[in-house]
């Protein structure tokens, strides 16, 4: 009989993969958006993300389980491959926790320079992250040519980070800061759509197996609406935030919305493009799979667990909804 719990393993992998770039994406880019010439408009920032984003890194360390657990052989590839990147991106995220912990009980005079800590430590966790991802999709090939796509996947998922960050900043904030942030999520979503473009181009032109998935018939004709979709969007997000603020703030949630369908309509690219690969081009779900019986055991314990963080997360969104107020330590 089939075992297919390789296969759901790497469903819920994926999931939780596409569940933390959107939340810890949007608050990654918010930290990358503080702006150094005004105070205020970074304690309003920094309160927009506040409730929600130590919360958000609960996927990241859910998707680290799931991939030791259920793919330990995979696990290894891929952490001795990006283990130099790996370390970079978690001292990063160690500095956006002290940064964030720190500023509100430093001196005024030092309050700048662990806003500029939490600004630094979003950037280079964003781009160690679209680094990883380069390298990954390449399939940790060490050409040149697979070094300068991991180069601009960095930027372009950085841009995607600081695209859904000014998102949801339209949506939490007001004013001045709200028009500020529709403008830099549109500068970056320009970026995005080349990054988004540009891996379009070179997964088919690098990797047989991706291009005889997608350009073969009957499957060139069913998947065609997915990139349309996905820049028609792009293109009706840029349209909303080139007329903020709206009366009434009408629409204001669109732009995230319209951000994360675009993030979810290219992981849903990725998955068609390797599935069921664990590492493209090197080992499948089935071949780094642990035990049906270690499988078997571990799906209870993702059972609760899953559910519980879903319950949470949308409990926490409930609450924080609205704009954000000044943030208190109190």
């Amino acid at each position: 009989m089939m075992n297919y719990l390789p296969e759901v393993y790497l469903l819920l992998l994926g999931f939780s993969v596409f569940m933390y770039a959107v939340l810890d994406g949007y608050d990654l880019g918010v930290g990358i958006l503080l702006p150094r010439d005004n105070e205020a408009h970074r304690d309003r920032m920094i309160a927009s993300i506040g409730p929600f984003w130590d919360a958000n890194e609960t996927w990241l360390v859910l998707a680290v389980g799931i991939l030791l657990i259920a793919f330990p052989s995979a696990h290894s590839l891929i952490l001795t491959e990006l283990y130099l990147p790996t370390a970079v991106m978690l001292i990063a995220l160690i500095m956006r926790g002290v940064a964030f912990d720190f500023r509100a009980k430093a001196d005024a005079d030092q309050k700048p320079r662990w806003d500029g800590c939490f600004k630094f430590g979003s950037l280079f966790a964003a781009l160690t992250q679209g680094y990883m991802v380069g390298r990954y999709i390449m399939g940790f090939e060490s050409s040149a040519e697979a070094y300068a796509f991991a180069l601009l996947s960095a930027l372009c998922v950085t841009a995607a980070y600081v695209y859904i960050g000014g998102a949801w900043l339209v949506i939490k904030t007001e004013g001045a800061l709200q028009i500020r942030s529709a403008r830099w999520s549109r500068r970056a979503g320009w970026l995005a759509a080349l990054g988004i473009f540009a891996v379009s181009v070179v997964n088919p032109l690098v990797n047989e197996q991706v291009a005889a998935r997608w350009f073969s018939f009957p499957e060139l004709l069913l998947l065609a609406p997915v990139p349309l979709v996905v820049f028609v969007t792009i293109f009706l997000v840029d349209r909303y935030l080139r007329q903020v603020p709206m009366e009434n703030d009408a629409g204001a949630r669109w732009p995230f919305i319209g951000v994360t369908v675009i993030f979810a309509l290219s992981f849903l690219g990725l998955a068609y493009s390797f599935f069921p690969e664990v590492v493209p081009g090197i080992m499948t779900a089935q071949q780094s799979a642990s035990s049906p019986a270690t499988l078997k055991v571990v799906g209870y314990g993702v059972m609760f667990v899953m559910p519980m963080i879903l319950l949470y997360t949308f409990a926490v969104y409930r609450i924080f909804k609205g704009k954000a107020t000044e943030l208190s330590y109190k």
